[in-house]
């Protein structure tokens, strides 16, 4: 799983990806997603597609990894960009912080 996490994070370094997040003229920082009990996996990924533009193979992977490791961090930005996915995920009673 390691492996996984940290090839999905490389990814958005890639300025031919869709998901390519452009960090210049500010601190690179991650929307962290924490593991709860309460929500479904189902939720969950439904969630990081919808609030976070994920394809649903990446959802599923992240969530998979927020289950087993306590957290993931599902997208990778500056502040001023993570912040609304942040709190589109709040919102939907997910637990989410930037680090």
């Amino acid at each position: 799983m390691e492996f996984a996490m940290t090839e999905k994070n490389q990814h958005l370094n890639d300025p031919l990806n869709k998901d390519f997040v452009s960090t210049e003229g500010g601190n690179v920082q991650f929307l962290i997603l924490h593991n709860d009990e309460i929500h479904t996996f189902d939720y969950v990924i439904e969630s990081l597609i919808d609030v976070c533009q994920h394809e649903p193979e990446q959802a599923e992977q992240c969530a998979l990894i927020a289950h087993y490791k306590g957290q993931c961090d599902v997208r990778k930005g500056t502040r001023d960009t993570l912040s609304p996915m942040r709190e589109g995920l709040t919102e939907r009673g997910l637990t989410a912080t930037i680090d």
